[in-house]
């Protein structure tokens, strides 16, 4: 019994040997080269993949996957992705340069010096407000209001509140952000 199955591996023997000797013959110099190269890259992934870190992040990565795909979450990440490269193909170099120009113009006019201190200015004045505002007043109610209406710094920031509102309204209309406005 053993030499029949002996007898019976004898011609599958020779066909594999047959095959590897055809495949051998059929291989160029660079064919053999790419195989190597190839095959030495296959180790160095395994290789990297024993690395405990990578370990992890993998399968940080492949936890994340599952509960993406749990949630409903993956296909809105998915779809995200798309819509980015749609975007990406879609651009011209004008439409990025229109854009890159819009930025930079925007960061010129917003990254000046006296917008800077007009910022800082406005903060500090927020913070006195505040800090005056959580003083109770003398005499609270309608006699307090008024009291507080007859002191001159309160009627001169009311007259420039109310000038600037103004000043701020005629400018819009000159942007286009509202109707033209009658003077008063």
């Amino acid at each position: 019994m053993k030499d029949d199955a002996a007898a019976a591996c004898v011609p599958a023997m020779d066909e594999l040997a047959q095959l590897v000797q055809g495949a051998r013959n059929a291989m160029c110099d660079s064919m053999v080269e790419r195989l190597a190269i190839t095959a030495g890259n296959s180790l160095e992934v395994l290789d990297k993949l024993n690395d405990p870190d990578v370990q992890a992040g993998v399968s940080a990565l492949l936890e994340g996957i599952g509960s993406l795909h749990r949630n409903g979450a993956l296909e809105t990440l998915l779809d995200a992705v798309q819509l980015i490269h749609g975007a990406r193909r879609a651009a011209s170099d004008s439409m990025i340069d229109r854009a890159f120009s819009f930025i930079e113009h925007m960061a010129n006019n917003l990254g000046t010096e006296d917008l800077a201190t007009l910022a800082y200015e406005a903060k500090g004045a927020m913070e006195d407000a505040i800090a005056e505002c959580s003083i109770p007043a003398a005499s609270p109610g309608l006699m307090g209001t008024i009291k507080m209406l007859s002191k001159p710094e309160t009627q001169e920031s009311l007259r420039f509140m109310l000038s600037f509102s103004c000043a701020l309204r005629r400018r819009a209309v000159v942007i286009g952000k509202g109707a033209p406005m009658a003077q008063e």
